[in-house]
């Protein structure tokens, strides 16, 4: 079964940002066939589709303390492995191997970039939003970090959480 999203399209919610508590919470499991959360699944994905460099949404980042989250890491310059535009309820990284630093960014701070160390290859089980259906997706580089990220968020934790220390965190550049 492909993860790929084809679920009804969305609204575009607004991003929270740190340092708002819902941010720092582990989100709950969801029931992935509520037309509540095919609701948050389209509106996830319509939102990180007006959001510039945006990669992936966690729903904590939209205010909604739930396990979901949706990544397209398709026309990024640092994809290799790409599974096109997704969304995933309830997501368990199950195996985790290649570790490397890179640098990272999130909507939910804007102004700070880190370099955090992540799997560069991982294998997800999940269940896709309102089918129930469960799937095992593995991937590798830029979309196994963004995948990781993601599933942080779902856990409470940004990548500020994971970055080595201050020496590690840098003030985002803006490009014109």
């Amino acid at each position: 079964m492909s993860p790929r999203w084809t679920g009804p399209e969305g609204a575009v919610r607004p991003i929270v940002t740190a340092p708002a508590s819902l941010l720092s919470t582990a989100g709950a499991e969801v029931d992935p066939t509520d037309p509540e959360i095919v609701r948050l699944a389209a509106d996830l994905v319509a939102t990180m589709r007006v959001s510039p460099g945006c990669v992936g949404l966690a729903a904590p980042q939209v205010g909604v303390g739930v396990q979901v989250f949706c990544v397209d890491v398709t026309d990024h310059p640092k994809a290799a492995t790409t599974h096109g535009t997704f969304v995933l309820c309830n997501a368990k990284i199950v195996e985790a191997s290649r570790w490397r630093t890179g640098r990272e960014g999130c909507m939910s701070v804007p102004d700070l970039t880190g370099d955090v160390k992540r799997a560069a290859r991982i294998v997800v089980e999940a269940v896709l939003p309102g089918s129930g259906e469960p799937v095992t997706l593995t991937t590798d580089a830029f979309e196994a970090r963004a995948l990781q990220h993601e599933v942080d968020h779902c856990a409470g934790k940004l990548f500020l959480d994971r970055v080595a220390g201050a020496h590690a965190v840098y003030q985002r550049k803006v490009y014109l």
